[in-house]
């Protein structure tokens, strides 16, 4: 694939990227991330295809951004509320390929191994375009989480060997697909290393960013004498959301009164919570200004998942001026400092144990609150993509130059603007 004479000398801040996000218009963090680096090419005009899933095939084109959606079809099955996987995507090969061609991409970025990302994959190594790849979700501990939750039936010792057997399996898969990328990302140093030795490939850090006028403690309306604790996510087993109901439990033999749950999201785990918390509020998926409002209203925010890569909501939290409770486990450990920005806790009595320490506290949990804000004021989306960008230019120029080598040829380009397919 050769790009014209005209794209080759026109100056550029920026590859042309070719993004296939595992989801768009869907409620996780792979969805946000896809939005905020749309929103970030768009402010500084870098050249972007965007491809993904949705429920109607459409083509969006505005100056250097396009975005071509691709419609999830019959044989799509769910993997939870609204996250599918079309089983025969690859219908859309040819539409897909000709917008990359057409938009001569330099690079193609994916978040996973979902039907979008296997299509970017192979459209990668079809036309022998550099491939990127970031970690978003820990699929392994989710497969592990739902088959156990499902497995009921079986013999305590056969669950306690079939999960770990069933994550490790999933492991291995996933870091055979994320071998076929040459670049990697992901959320933390514990996933980083990970990749590292589990692909030899290139991995670096790519965290999250989080909208701190959207979310803001002015935006609290609350003045009454209520104890609010919150938690935002989807409301599935991967999630530990079960762990809600034993820790209202705690609390009330703990002797805390009039304290409420404030629970936000939707999940196949909502009726059965719903069922078993006495004090909670079930707000189903917010968004914008009310979930902003929502955060803001919280006076400590906990979540007990054990799975969440980085744990974009965990931060929504602290930019809300809202001290954070999470387990030991997990991205949200590396965005919390203990004891500053809310509390790593180790099981349920710890939960409690912080818990009652803020509600009998209001002054820590005011200046935890505080801090909370400042941390969140430096964790910018801009800042975030702008690694992302670093990491592609001396990439392609690495990438260049052993392709250089390979051929023994003096006029492939090394710049990150033609790196891998201009002939000068």
């Amino acid at each position: 694939m050769t790009r014209p004479a005209s794209l080759i000398s026109e100056p550029r801040a920026g590859p042309r990227v070719a993004f296939f996000p595992d989801t768009y218009d869907e409620v996780d963090g792979v969805a946000n991330t896809a939005r905020h680096f749309q929103a970030f090419c768009r402010r500084r005009e870098l050249p972007m295809l965007m491809v993904c899933g949705g429920e109607r095939s459409l083509v969006e084109r505005e100056r250097n951004f396009t975005r071509l959606v691709l419609r999830r079809g019959p044989v799509a099955f769910p993997l939870d509320r609204r996250h599918n996987f079309d089983l025969a995507f690859w219908r859309h090969y040819r539409r897909a390929e000709a917008e990359v061609r057409s938009f001569h991409a330099e690079i193609v970025h994916i978040t996973g191994p979902s039907d979008v990302g296997q299509l970017g994959a192979l459209i990668a190594h079809q036309l022998k375009i550099p491939l990127a790849a970031s970690w978003h979700t820990n699929l392994h501990e989710y497969a592990e989480e739902r088959a156990t939750a499902r497995l009921t039936w079986l013999p305590g010792w056969s669950k306690n060997h079939l999960g770990p057997t069933i994550r490790q399996v999933c492991l291995l898969a996933l870091l055979r697909f994320y071998q076929t990328a040459s670049l990697l990302f992901a959320p933390n140093d514990e996933l980083v290393e990970l990749l590292k030795q589990g692909t030899s490939r290139a991995c670096y850090p790519m965290r999250r960013g989080v909208d701190t006028t959207l979310f803001d403690p002015r935006r609290r309306t609350r003045a009454d004498e209520r104890f609010v604790l919150g938690f935002v996510g989807r409301l599935t087993t991967e999630k530990n959301i079960r762990f809600l109901p034993d820790l209202e439990k705690a609390l009330e033999r703990a002797g805390l009164k009039n304290v409420r749950f404030l629970v936000v999201g939707q999940g196949a785990e909502r009726s059965w919570l719903e069922s078993q918390m006495r004090h909670a509020d079930f707000t189903g998926v917010l968004h914008g200004e009310r979930l902003a409002e929502t955060y803001a209203n919280m006076d400590v925010f906990v979540f007990p998942s054990r799975t969440d890569t980085y744990g974009n909501v965990v931060l929504e939290a602290l930019a809300s001026g809202v001290p954070a409770i999470v387990t030991d486990s997990g991205g949200p450990r590396f965005i919390v400092r203990s004891g500053e920005t809310g509390f790593i806790a180790k099981d349920l009595d710890a939960f409690v144990e912080h818990v009652t320490m803020l509600r009998g506290r209001p002054e820590l949990r005011q200046r935890m609150g505080r801090s909370a804000r400042d941390y969140a004021l430096t964790a910018t989306w801009d800042a975030v993509f702008e690694s992302g960008y670093t990491r592609y230019d001396q990439w392609l120029r690495s990438w260049g130059l052993e392709k250089r080598a390979a051929l023994g040829v003096e006029g492939i380009a090394t710049t990150s603007s033609n790196s891998h397919q201009a002939i000068l």
